[in-house]
């Protein structure tokens, strides 16, 4: 077995000001990277105030679209380099963390173009803190970042490995997420556990990690069938997140995940919800013991209660068939995805996993 994680993680209300003294000591100046929602949730103020009360100096880059490009990588390495910034500081779901690990790599390769991000090799970049406000991508504990490739109509991982110096987890922010936001996201980080638990990388360290997200996921699940949140479910929420990241930095994910990509770019369906419409097939395709495993940690009795009570949070796959052609198409001819199924992928078994009801 193996077990690796650098990130130092803090989870708890009011971290961010907490630890202060402690990671805005990465450096002198903060590129803060985030999106329009840490203005509302309190994360970006926070960050801010802690420093300035350490007597620190940043910029804030607060453009990061969903499903951020490879362009606007590009346009933080300029404007941190243009800056003097010398660590980043990433705010939000999954869209500005990837991007703030995609922005530290390419601020420590100041000479290198977009193509460095694909090449693989030297990951040296500059020192990474992450902020989550989502419950879903899991982003502060692994060292990936995905990426929108305009000219391939895909998303893709950098094959880099950019692990945060720092994840400053709390549950608070997600109080004023949205339902919608809530769901999504969770159904991320439920997904995580399961492609990692049934992985043909899959260790006894990475499954209990992936057994215990799903237990805290399955114990709050209420929330996300529309019960009023309290600080403590929401920070379960938030926790079960960063758990299933920790399971799958070590394992990666799987077909869901793979075939996700597709709709994503396609359709604009919300990540979390296309990763999603994928899982109960992914699960029917597994080895029955995985499965039931699995289905018992996160508290369903059977694949169809799991599958019912899935089509109640995020609906029913609504997509042409052309599209789904072209997923499969894409993902049997990705090894990086298939190499971490622990059963083998033929076409019908493909077909079976992107056609279960």
């Amino acid at each position: 077995m193996f077990f690796y994680i650098p990130t130092k993680i803090y989870s708890e209300p009011g971290c961010v000001r907490k630890y202060a003294q402690e990671w805005t000591g990465l450096g002198k100046k903060a590129l803060i990277v985030t999106g329009k929602s840490s203005e509302r949730n309190g994360a970006l103020q926070d960050v801010q105030e802690a420093l300035k009360s350490n007597g620190k100096e940043f910029c804030v880059f607060n453009r990061i679209e969903e499903n951020p490009s490879i362009e606007t990588v590009m346009e933080l390495q300029n404007y941190g380099l243009g800056e003097g910034a010398d660590f980043v500081v990433g705010i939000g779901g999954g869209s500005p963390m990837d991007a703030a690990k995609a922005a530290a790599l390419m601020m420590a390769h100041g000479d290198k173009g977009a193509s460095f991000l694909y090449e693989r090799g030297d990951d040296r970049a500059l020192p990474v803190v992450e902020v989550p406000t989502t419950c879903g991508t899991g982003s502060e504990a692994t060292p990936y970042a995905i990426l929108t490739i305009h000219e391939k109509r895909i998303k893709k991982s950098l094959p880099h490995k950019i692990f945060p110096s720092y994840a400053l987890s709390d549950g608070t922010y997600l109080k004023s997420a949205g339902r919608a936001v809530l769901v999504n996201t969770a159904v991320d980080a439920l997904a995580h556990c399961m492609e990692s638990y049934i992985n043909a990388n899959a260790t006894d360290y990475s499954r209990m990690l992936s057994e215990y997200g799903m237990r805290l996921w399955s114990s709050v699940k209420n929330v996300l069938m529309g019960a009023p949140g309290s600080e403590k479910e929401y920070s379960v929420l938030m926790n079960a997140s960063t758990v299933a990241g920790m399971a799958i930095s070590h394992t990666g994910t799987a077909i869901p995940h793979g075939l996700s990509y597709y709709l994503t770019y396609e359709k604009g369906i919300p990540h979390g919800k296309a990763v999603g419409y994928f899982l109960p097939g992914y699960l029917e395709a597994a080895r029955p013991s995985d499965r039931r495993q699995v289905l018992m940690a996160a508290g369903f009795p059977d694949l169809q209660y799991f599958t019912s009570f899935l089509h109640g949070l995020i609906g029913k796959m609504e997509t042409d068939q052309q599209l789904i052609e072209k997923a499969m198409a894409g993902l049997l001819g990705d090894e990086s995805k298939l190499k971490n199924v622990p059963f083998p992928v033929t076409e019908q078994v493909m077909r079976r996993i992107c056609t279960s009801k």
